[in-house]
């Protein structure tokens, strides 16, 4: 396969703040000079080396590329983030709270000829069948840890100083995260971007104040944990309708699934909103045209993102017209149900659902439809039907509500529903889903101030 592939974007956030740089670097014609400046200065890994050996096959030459956004309260070398400020100024909770789990996870497809950039998220309790980690089934948002622990024990003799040793475990738990949605999604991944909390909010704060809009009204007071409550709660109180957020109100906002119908599944489309709410401020604002500003946001990038090593910054050039002007459409893969598995909580999923599901949203073929078992795995080929034709209605997946403190509602039953018709909806709002194709809840598209729960 010829190399390198191209790929449009500089960052990934604890919530996609790496689409925050993206979109500065896409929006205006910077000259070779700045794009040299920030590839330079960036956190460079080599784990797509480990992911590309069982990597699926390129059907096209479109590009696929991964978000992660790590729910990590440690800096870079592995030391605690000051408690002052992630418990008191982001209410963020201990730096035990969160681990190394991969709470974002969004695939960009960009086609190779142009058009529009599909972006889907995948929901970090999906119950799957990790791979480059235990081998085992786990949320996948666990990949990343499990494999970074593997890796710090094997290593611990060798005499490594502690960020050596951060380094080295993160990289595993890198390679495990890669694989594991290549698997899942049944798609190769050809760049990454990696951000942790404080990287959402340093870039958040370079480029504050941000618009978002709510089609209610929220309050999620915060809950001390205590030996009967997990606690929980982001101290995020706002109106329906728009709202100007500085940093740590864009971090509660994104983080929030406390008092919300659909819990985490909601939190998925306030991030998918919160991206689309940047890239559009960055558009109109021309932030590129301010220096200082500019340099802001390369210095926070510099400081707190991780992108692959193939990864040439010049590169993405050609494609970021299409990032930032509105040409992206979000949605969210599918969930079967929920389930206890040993004291967890996690999402069921139907794989070979997703399979399918990816391949038609890309325009690829899709393989025959196999019947899911009790955890979702593929069991017997059966007669393709539900993509045998396309239907002239959309599909979603409405949730049924639960308790106003529980995290985990929503329903995977596919009936029909409206699109949103809050202040910011229409043609920047939340959409149906991708057309004939069951999603979790409306897609969110890009281009404005969507509304969202």
């Amino acid at each position: 396969m010829a190399e390198p592939r191209t790929g449009p974007l500089t960052v990934a956030g604890r919530v996609l703040a790496g689409t925050l740089s993206a979109a500065v670097l896409g929006a205006s014609g910077l000259v070779w000079y700045e794009y040299r400046q920030l590839d330079s200065g960036m956190v460079k890994s080599a784990a797509l080396t480990e992911a590309r050996k069982n990597a699926p096959p390129h059907l096209d030459q479109s590009v696929n590329l991964l978000l992660i956004g790590l729910d990590s309260r440690k800096d870079m070398d592995g030391n605690d983030l000051p408690k002052e400020f992630v418990e008191e100024e982001l209410h963020a909770g201990s730096s035990e709270i969160g681990g190394y789990n991969t709470n974002v996870l969004i695939v960009l497809h960009i086609p190779a000829n142009g058009g529009k950039v599909t972006a889907l998220s995948v929901p970090r309790d999906d119950y799957v069948q990790t791979v480059g980690a235990d081998g085992k089934m786990h949320k996948i948002k666990e990949a990343y840890g499990i494999a970074k622990g593997a890796a710090e024990q094997k290593l611990s003799g060798k005499g490594l100083s502690k960020p050596e040793l951060e380094r080295q475990s993160r990289e595993a738990g890198r390679a495990a995260t890669l694989q594991t949605v290549q698997s899942f999604l049944d798609i190769p991944i050809d760049h990454f971007a990696e951000v942790n909390l404080i990287g959402f909010y340093d870039i958040a704060k370079a480029v504050e104040p941000i618009q978002v809009c709510l089609n209610n009204p929220v309050d999620d007071p915060i809950v001390a944990r205590t030996a009967t409550h997990e606690g929980g709660g982001t101290g995020l109180r706002l109106p329906a309708g728009v709202s100007s957020l500085d940093a740590r109100q864009a971090l509660s906002f994104v983080r929030q699934r406390h008092h919300l119908k659909n819990g985490d599944l909601d939190r998925t489309h306030r991030q998918q909103a919160f991206i689309s709410s940047v890239v559009y401020k960055l558009k109109q604002d021309g932030v590129v045209g301010d220096l200082g500003r500019l340099q802001r946001l390369f210095d926070a990038v510099k400081k707190d993102v991780v992108i692959d090593d193939r990864w040439n910054v010049l590169d993405f050039a050609q494609q970021a017209p299409n990032l930032t002007g509105g040409n992206v459409e979000f949605n969210t893969l599918p969930i079967t149900g929920f389930k206890n598995i040993g004291g967890q909580e996690v999402n069921t999923v139907d794989p070979g659902q997703i399979k399918r599901i990816v391949k038609q949203l890309f325009g690829h073929e899709v393989p025959p439809e196999a019947a899911p078992s009790a955890f979702g795995e593929q069991v017997a080929p059966v007669v393709p039907a539900a993509f045998a034709a396309p239907v002239a209605t959309r599909t979603t997946t409405p949730a049924a509500p639960r308790s106003a403190h529980s995290p985990r509602t929503g329903s995977p039953s596919a009936s029909p529903e409206a699109p949103s018709t809050g202040p910011g909806t229409g043609p920047t709002g939340p959409t149906g889903p991708a057309p004939d194709l069951p999603m979790q809840g409306p897609a969110v598209k890009a281009g404005g101030i969507p509304c969202v729960d």
